[in-house]
């Protein structure tokens, strides 16, 4: 019988799909037994989260949504975390949970979420997802699917649930519709002129550069040129326009550069691309601090109008795909007179130089275990320029996005929305699924490595190259270190042994028992050598490195340190 189940696959092929992330259960296995015929490669997790990350890293670089198939009950909730931060991030990903018999509706069967509500599992993802579809018949299973890839993947791009019956998959098939397809909006042809006037006459401009803006770095490096207008960037923007470029200020907020924040909070006119003023990128939005628009003015373009003015007024606010808008403007600014700024060209040189200088310097010391920026250090001048670096949450994330200088080839990812603590190690294995050829890095804490131990036998089994690089305190560092600098100790951040020792499993060990190569770096000069031999050997590999626990430099502000102290701003 051909199961609309079998109709489901067969309109993912239709779709485009080349992987579909997941774990099994009673609730989907007729869509896998469906996938067995397709050239479509079902990739098995050990964990749902596992399986979550690594289609929300797929789809970041590849571009096309990621696809998640899991089971009722358990099988959704342990996703949730992945999911959500895919959605945090604006990452398309279309997520098919198997559900309980429709039948069998408000008798508790078998790991239905119950108690207070009867079959409503899709409730657990609303609060994040653009849509849940709660599919009750066959003939709408396709119809549902459609939609959910268009919402996935139009406006502001984000994560979606389609909530299946297990018996709907094993009913007769219905017909699917056909794939809807629309051009995304533009910028008014009046707004682009009155925006790049506005830039060509400004003393102070600025570009604000968020994680939106993906693609088209090569129009917006053009208008940036042509009015000699300084970049800065959220963290999730770092390498949208190369660190090396003369005109990057670098990342905004807490963790960001003086120079930026000052110039920041000084501009006239802050042109802002695809960003919603995340609190650490604004440094908890004091005005003291990073942006100030009491005496500038914000023109701000988003695809999506919830976030035009969220956080600060526009003076200016236009709903665009920031792809086409910045294009547009960098045409019309060819109108307008060039700008020449070289004074300020000499300042962010300066200060760049004097960041990037200052961590290779402590990246040279032999202290052991080894300082972060070592590890920075030995990393950058290891793998290959064009390598996929992606990181957890800590230093790996903050350390990185502050003082890394990332090559032009050179690929960030990280999770900002959310900060998920075990995003970096299975986001890995689904970059490196999406881009076969290209070196891809995990940067994590010893933390983060814990808590997605299952990424290492899931890069085994897709034969994926991941490298990961633990960079291991034996602590939750930053919260240890900020826990320390306010309460005079730490209690509960660290790991240690019942005598009071500081702990840590032997991941490398644990990489070798997986099928994995492993490393335990015993001296600073052995961290360079197995970063190229794991490169060079084209094999999952674990690098297990000792670090000492060092705060990340804060020139920004986050207000939780106020409420530390007793200071509260409402």
């Amino acid at each position: 019988m051909n199961t609309a189940a079998h109709a489901l696959v067969t309109q993912l092929e239709e779709l485009g799909v080349e992987y579909v992330f997941g774990t099994c259960g009673h609730t989907n296995i007729a869509v896998l037994d469906a996938l067995a015929d397709s050239r479509i490669r079902f990739v098995i997790a050990r964990h749902e989260q596992a399986a979550a990350h690594a289609a929300d890293g797929y789809a970041r670089v590849s571009g096309k949504p990621g696809v998640l198939l899991i089971h009722v009950g358990p099988g959704l909730t342990n996703a949730t975390t992945g999911v959500m931060t895919a959605a945090l991030d604006s990452v398309p990903l279309v997520v098919i949970s198997g559900d309980i018999p429709s039948y069998y509706q408000g008798r508790h069967p078998h790991q239905e979420v119950n108690l207070h509500a009867d079959a409503d599992q899709a409730s657990i993802f609303r609060p994040f997802v653009k849509r849940a579809w709660n599919v009750h018949r066959a003939q709408d299973l396709g119809r549902a699917v459609e939609r959910a890839f268009w919402t996935a993947t139009s406006g502001r791009p984000g994560a979606v649930l389609v909530n299946v019956p297990m018996d709907v998959f094993s009913r007769p098939a219905a017909p699917c519709p056909p794939i809807s397809h629309a051009a995304p909006p533009g910028l008014p042809e009046a707004t682009t002129e009155l925006i790049a006037a506005r830039l060509a006459a400004a003393e102070r401009p600025l570009i604000y550069v968020g994680g939106g803006l993906r693609e088209n770095a090569e129009a917006l490096i053009s208008l940036a040129e042509h009015l000699d207008i300084p970049i800065a960037h959220s963290l999730m923007a770092k390498g949208t326009v190369p660190d090396a470029h003369p005109l990057v200020l670098g990342m905004t907020g807490f963790w960001g550069l003086k120079l930026t924040n000052s110039y920041a909070r000084e501009s006239d006119v802050v042109l802002a691309l695809a960003t919603r003023f995340a609190e650490t990128d604004a440094s908890s939005w004091d005005p003291r601090f990073t942006w100030d628009f009491s005496a500038g003015a914000l023109i701000q373009i988003d695809i999506d109008p919830a976030e035009i003015g969220r956080n600060y007024p526009a003076e200016i606010g236009a709903v665009a795909d920031v792809g086409l808008a910045v294009k547009a403007l960098a045409d019309a600014a060819k109108s307008h007179a060039p700008r020449s700024r070289p004074d300020l060209r000499k300042q962010i040189f300066e200060a760049r130089s004097e960041l990037f200088e200052a961590s290779r310097e402590r990246g040279r010391s032999d202290d052991f275990p080894l300082r972060p920026e070592r590890i920075l250090a030995d990393l950058r001048s290891s793998i290959p320029a064009d390598a996929v670096l992606v990181t957890d949450v800590g230093w790996n994330k903050n350390g990185v996005a502050q003082c890394y200088e990332l090559p032009p080839e050179g690929r960030f990812i990280t999770p900002g929305g959310a900060s998920t603590m075990g995003f970096g190690p299975a986001a890995a294995v689904g970059v490196q699924l999406a881009q076969p050829d290209r070196a891809v890095i995990a940067l994590i804490g010893d933390g983060g490595m814990s808590a997605q131990l299952p990424a290492v036998p899931l890069a085994v089994e897709q034969g994926a190259p991941v490298v990961f690089v633990v960079m291991n305190n034996r602590s939750h560092g930053t919260i240890s270190d900020l826990q320390s600098a306010h309460f005079g100790r730490s209690h509960g951040c660290d790991f240690t042994d019942p005598a009071g020792q500081p702990y840590s499993p032997d991941f490398a060990a644990f990489a070798r028992a997986c099928g994995a190569d492993g490393h335990t770096v015993t001296t600073p000069a052995e961290l360079g050598a197995a970063l190229r031999a794991a490169v060079a050997n084209r094999r999952p590999a674990v690098i297990d490195v000792p670090m000492v626990n060092e705060p990340v430099p804060t020139p920004g502000h986050w207000n939780i340190k106020d409420i530390y102290q007793g200071i509260f701003v409402d």
